[in-house]
């Protein structure tokens, strides 16, 4: 759990202080090049440093180990990062589709907008290419610790990187081509804040899911179900309740043995289908093994 924590915190970080210092570049480029786009492009990347913020706090709490307020761990902490950073995500897209929609219909009216510097192109350029990165590096080490907060936030990494490519695409074709041109920057962030919106809305379903204590999968369920009748001597399994927490899967069954087995059979029953499980689902998992001599199984 520490080197996950660890893993966690450190590409989190990293990722924090390349959004610092690419809000700080934009900023710069923003106001020299004489660029609204890159300007907003800055504060996009300025809402991903709250996005690392909610991570590092969220996790470093849920990297903590039960306690008398907490019984099975605080995993749910690193889910409520998760929604949170789906939400924010949500807002971004929600505001970037807003933007342009507003500079769409000012330039549809028959107003202009200033012509930007190249010194705007070149910073979205490096943005395009450094959040891009960020997003391949956050998102493959999310997938290899199973950390849905770690994927979440790496998309912010990817929206960052769309949100440039819709500025480059505008500030491009207001350099070469001149004039209205420039609603190309905000026809093309329109589209993008769709593709932002859709992915804070798929992100945002399981964590909502895993708050309100939603069961695993069903295909999940079933290989629960199997992994436990196949070990000797177990005759049926029924109530069975699974969840998450964070990292963490909690199993609890009943199963049902012969009522003439005695107490230390039962429990080495129980402690094989525990250790089976746990070699199936990560030895932080969560296991109640409730044992019902048959003539009471319903």
């Amino acid at each position: 759990m520490e080197s996950r924590e660890k893993k966690i915190l450190s590409v989190t970080l990293w990722g924090a202080i390349a959004n610092l210092l690419l809000t700080i570049v934009k900023l710069l480029a923003g106001i020299f090049g004489c660029s609204a786009a890159m300007m907003a492009d800055a504060i996009h990347s300025l809402s991903d440093l709250v996005s690392d913020a909610v991570v590092l706090l969220m996790v470093k709490i849920a990297g903590k180990d039960s306690d008398k307020s907490h019984d099975f761990g605080h995993g749910k902490f690193e889910t409520l990062a998760t929604l949170v950073v789906s939400l924010l995500l949500l807002v971004v897209g929600v505001s970037l589709m807003s933007k342009g929609i507003e500079r769409v219909r000012f330039v549809a009216a028959g107003g202009t907008i200033e012509k930007p510097g190249m010194v705007a192109l070149w910073a979205a350029l490096l943005s395009i290419a450094v959040k891009e990165i960020l997003y391949q590096w956050t998102a493959h080490q999310g997938k290899k610790i199973s950390c849905q907060t770690m994927i979440a936030n790496a998309w912010h990494h990817r929206s960052d990187a769309l949100s440039s490519l819709g500025a480059l695409v505008g500030i491009g074709g207001a350099i070469l081509l001149g004039g209205r041109w420039i609603v190309l920057d905000p026809l093309v962030g329109c589209i993008i804040s769709i593709v932002i919106i859709v992915v804070a809305v798929k992100i945002s379903i399981p964590a909502l899911g895993e708050l309100t204590d939603a069961s695993l999968p069903e295909e999940q369920e079933t290989e629960i179900l199997e992994i436990i009748h196949s070990v000797d001597r177990v005759e049926n399994v029924h109530n069975l309740k699974t969840r998450r927490s964070g990292p963490s899967v909690i199993i609890d069954a009943h199963i049902v043995v012969n009522p003439m087995m005695n107490v230390n059979e039962a429990h080495q029953i129980t402690v094989q289908i525990e250790n089976d499980l746990l070699t199936r689902f990560g030895y932080n998992t969560q296991i109640s093994i409730h044992v019902e001599p048959h003539e009471n199984a319903e």
